[in-house]
């Protein structure tokens, strides 16, 4: 069987932007038996936990791989390149154990496979991936949001 890479929120790990987690107990279970591989982009971009929320704003993470659109932290500050970086660990990893599925959570900035917050800080969503869920997808891999997997 296929290794899955899943986002390490969803294992139970608090990489969180404050300090918490989203667990989903089938996924952590996944990641005990050794058959799913947590990570977390926004940590593996070089960013603290906890740390202020980030959206992103001008479009979704296709946008941001391109260059029309950036990370902005509630703080006002440019997190776009530790995104980025992220991005690329996750999709370094990805590769490293021959992922067959990528389970993201849902909504974030990095890893929203369906639907990411608008930029405004209002808790408002709009259409689109995250920042790692583009890069991996434009690299043939099948990325799913935690209710899709767990649904299935």
């Amino acid at each position: 069987m296929d290794k899955i890479l899943v986002s390490a929120c969803l294992a139970g790990q608090k990489c969180k932007y404050n300090d918490g987690h989203n667990l989903v107990p089938a996924i952590a279970e996944l990641v005990r038996q050794g058959r799913a591989v947590p990570v977390c982009p926004e940590t593996l971009g070089g960013l603290p936990t906890p740390r202020p929320p980030a959206e992103i704003r001008g479009g979704d993470g296709r946008d941001v791989l391109a260059g029309r659109a950036r990370v902005v932290d509630r703080e006002g500050r440019d997190v776009t390149a530790a995104f980025l970086r992220g991005a690329q660990a996750t999709l370094a990893k990805a590769q490293e154990i021959g992922a067959g599925l990528v389970v993201l959570k849902e909504k974030s900035p990095s890893c929203g496979s369906g639907l990411i917050y608008d930029g405004t800080f209002s808790g408002t969503t709009r259409p689109g991936p995250g920042v790692t869920v583009a890069l991996l997808r434009e690299q043939g891999f099948k990325v799913i949001g935690e209710g899709d997997f767990t649904s299935s």
